[in-house]
């Protein structure tokens, strides 16, 4: 299937097979040249539609590890743009952390739910994730007992 979405310059192009995809972005680095018929030359990025920017809560991980644990763990799922502490609602009286991280990435491939960081097992939630089984971080399973 090819869509063309005009207002946002923007071509999606949907494979049946998901590691033909990764093969070609693979392959390309992310981008191909485009020559239109006046002899211009465009730059074309190339990236999974499925991923995109996402809001990553990161809970049960202790106020006293640094955003740059963070970014560099999380680094290796796609570009880290923004770390912030969410707060209680200002229907409480004062908007103090709650403990979970806000982390903004613009993913490349889905985060499991659980992991260690700063030798601590984290719960990661983000809209869009895929449901991983909380013994092996296998997609696809959920853990049982």
């Amino acid at each position: 299937m090819i869509q063309i979405v005009g207002p946002w310059r923007q071509v999606f192009i949907k494979l049946n097979n998901s590691e033909q995809a990764q093969t070609i972005i693979q392959t390309t680095k992310g981008q191909l040249e485009f020559r239109h018929d006046n002899g211009e030359l465009s730059i074309v990025r190339l990236e999974l539609a499925c991923m995109g920017i996402r809001r990553i809560r990161i809970a049960n991980l202790p106020l006293e590890v640094p955003d740059r644990i963070i970014r560099e763990i999380l680094s290796t799922y796609g570009d880290v743009k923004e770390i912030s502490e969410e707060t209680w609602s200002k229907a409480y009286r004062y908007p103090v952390p709650n403990g979970i991280r806000i982390v903004v990435t613009r993913l490349k491939k889905h985060i499991p739910s659980h992991m260690a960081m700063a030798g601590n097992r984290v719960l990661i939630s983000y809209e869009g994730q895929l449901p991983t089984c909380y013994g092996y971080n296998d997609i696809g399973h959920q853990y049982h007992e």
